[in-house]
């Protein structure tokens, strides 16, 4: 059974019932005898099972899947040779200053 809340429009006392969804609204304030309104508030939604996530809606075949006749070569790549490095030494700067 739900948990309704109703506010006083008079005192704005508010009041918790447990209701059926059957039961009538309750409409008079027990401490002053104002009329009573629902208030909604937000619910908190748990999403339990599978399905709700990004994950989920993949099919587990669908990633085992046989390779397309496009992707298969009997051809074996030729690899990049890697780029030459040089060893080459710097002379050393040479002094601009002048010595009497």
């Amino acid at each position: 059974m739900p948990t309704y809340e109703y506010e006083c429009q008079s005192c704005h006392q508010r009041v918790e019932a447990v209701q059926k969804f059957s039961d009538p609204d309750l409409t008079v304030c027990a401490n002053c005898g104002g009329e009573l309104r629902k208030v909604f508030s937000a619910v908190g939604i748990v999403f339990k099972g599978s399905g709700f996530y990004k994950n989920d809606s993949r099919d587990s075949k669908a990633s085992a899947k046989a390779p397309t006749p496009a992707s298969t070569s009997t051809s074996t790549p030729t690899p990049t040779p890697a780029p030459a490095t040089t060893t080459e030494k710097t002379a050393p700067a040479k002094s601009t200053t002048k010595s009497d």
